[in-house]
């Protein structure tokens, strides 16, 4: 397990990170969740993946409880349980009901199956579906 990097032992270009993380999510740079403590062992790369993250989970032509769901959705294929537990609880403080949650975790397990069997099956791809 890497060791986490706490705000106040952190690189001059991590805590910078740190501190965009907490002005976006209006949260203290110490209340920054361990994911990105993680990656303050590396601050090139949790520069990189923040800005990235930032920029596409900002508002868009989808709205944040949907970006959110998509994000835990393939978390939830991926089984990453950090990400499956950080991103249901963003879901659920972006507006996400438990109702919501449970559809979209049954669209998951549904869509994980269908693929598995298509992929068994060695489906050859409908011309109607290339486009």
């Amino acid at each position: 397990m890497v060791k986490l990097v706490e705000y106040g032992e952190a690189s001059p270009q991590a805590r910078a990170v740190f501190e965009d993380i907490a002005r976006t999510r209006g949260i203290e740079p110490h209340e920054v969740n361990n994911v990105w403590k993680a990656m303050a062992t590396h601050p090139e790369n949790m520069q990189r993946f923040w800005e990235r993250a930032k920029t596409i989970m900002a508002p868009g032509v989808l709205d944040a409880v949907t970006k959110e769901l998509i994000y835990l959705a393939v978390s939830i294929s991926q089984q990453c349980e950090y990400c499956v537990a950080s991103h249901s609880f963003q879901a659920r403080r972006k507006g996400a009901s438990e109702a919501m949650l449970a559809e979209m975790i049954a669209i998951v397990g549904l869509a994980v199956e269908g693929n598995r069997m298509a992929s068994a099956y060695q489906v050859p791809v409908d011309d109607a579906f290339r486009q």
